[in-house]
């Protein structure tokens, strides 16, 4: 086993760390005045846009897209170090890049499962960081960790589909730059239950679109990234050729859309873990407690022992997952993934918890990163999927073996 970045890698993490420590974190400050500046809450800061260019400029965009001709043409095993030197800054590096969430998703599907014609007016747009998207597939009535239990509806009239249904948690939909949402719904109630679901492309402007609010996380509102909206869709008629793939096919879009999205999460909650944990370590180092710096306490080093060692192993963890999913696919690696979907985000949430104890109030302020990193990997517990249905998975697999005997 081969432990060292190849060529490839090592040249894109060297001019990444540079843009890194030039451009983002210098930003973060700034980026923080323009938020709290901005009239539309929901609105990207001037910022950003400047720093995609720069990005740009340098080679740093869409490393998340394997697919060509659309993507940089990394594997997952040559992107994991580079999103977790963006998880570093969670609020500001990924969108510069072109790498956030939930346009990385919807770009995979519409670059897998899309039309030339759904590619040509909606991929290449988000492509070029033009324009945002949003993934409309949680509700608010059921219990949505079992996707089979959607209850939008998908109906075919003509040369239309009419949807009918309430979502909430749509990522990016609150975003004024945010156009088009990508929406599961039931199109077969009478079908297997894996075959009912379909995925449509939905503009956000179409009539009956009802945006009715912002969902918050901890309080968090999650502004520039576009925020997550609950959505009334009320007779929204799109033309029949707005269908992602074919009808029946969305739980299986569903996955394939999921499995990167869970990976990529974990990587960048490795750099918001390695953030932390710098953090953690500079402040107990400076800061002097009864008589003696808190570095010296020992149980200030048992939470930071314990906090390098937890990010070394998922870090294994997510090297092993991302090689897998090259080498047999995101089926073959379904299992790693859901290992960890439950792992990271519990070590993310451990490390930066530790970090805010360290820095007292501070920690829960706004003067530290820790508190809003806190919120996104505890969100990331729930998010694609909550642990206690990737922990059934996992034990499901182990316990195969002996149940055949």
């Amino acid at each position: 086993m081969e432990f060292q970045f190849d060529a490839t890698t090592e040249e894109l993490r060297t001019k990444l760390l540079d843009f890194m420590d030039s451009h983002v974190y210098p930003a973060e400050k700034i980026y923080e005045a323009q938020v709290a500046a901005m009239e539309n809450p929901w609105d990207r800061p001037p910022l950003i846009d400047e720093l995609k260019v720069e990005a740009r400029k340098r080679g740093l965009w869409n490393f998340f897209l394997p697919h060509a001709p659309y993507g940089a043409g990394l594997t997952n095993l040559q992107y994991a170090p580079l999103a977790e030197i963006t998880g570093r800054s969670p609020l500001i590096a990924p969108e510069a890049l072109n790498c956030a969430a939930p346009d990385t998703g919807n770009m995979e599907v519409l670059a897998m499962f899309g039309t030339e014609q759904q590619r040509s007016q909606w991929l290449e747009p988000l492509l070029a960081g033009e324009i945002r998207s949003a993934y409309s597939m949680t509700e608010p009535e059921v219990a949505s960790s079992d996707a089979a239990n959607i209850a939008t509806r998908i109906t075919r009239d003509g040369d239309e589909y009419v949807v009918n249904g309430r979502k909430w948690w749509s990522s990016g939909a609150m975003s004024p730059r945010c156009k088009i949402a990508i929406v599961m719904g039931v199109s077969d109630p009478d079908a297997d239950r894996h075959r009912r679901q379909s995925m449509i492309l939905v503009p956000l402007d179409t009539p009956g679109v009802k945006i009715i609010r912002s969902t918050s996380v901890f309080g968090y509102n999650d502004g520039p990234h576009g925020g997550h909206a609950e959505i009334h869709y009320d007779n929204v008629r799109v033309p029949a050729a707005n269908l992602i793939g074919e009808e029946g096919s969305g739980f299986a879009i569903a996955q394939a859309r999921l499995g990167p999205g869970r990976i990529h999460h974990a990587m960048r909650l490795i750099g918001m873990a390695e953030r932390a944990l710098e953090l953690m370590c500079r402040r107990v180092v400076d800061r002097v407690a009864f008589g003696k710096p808190i570095a010296e306490q020992g149980v200030v080093q048992e939470w930071i022992a314990e906090s390098r060692i937890r990010i070394e192993q998922v870090r294994l963890l997510v090297l092993k997952t991302a090689w897998l999913m090259d080498t047999v696919g995101n089926k073959g690696a379904r299992i790693e993934i859901s290992a960890i979907k439950v792992a990271v985000p519990e070590t993310a949430r451990y490390v930066i918890d530790r970090a805010i104890q360290a820095h007292g109030g501070a920690g829960v302020s706004q003067d530290t990163p820790l508190a809003s990193l806190y919120a996104e990997a505890r969100v990331l517990q729930l998010a694609d999927g909550p642990d206690e249905v990737h922990r059934m998975s996992v034990a499901r697999r182990e316990l195969g073996a002996y149940r055949q005997r």
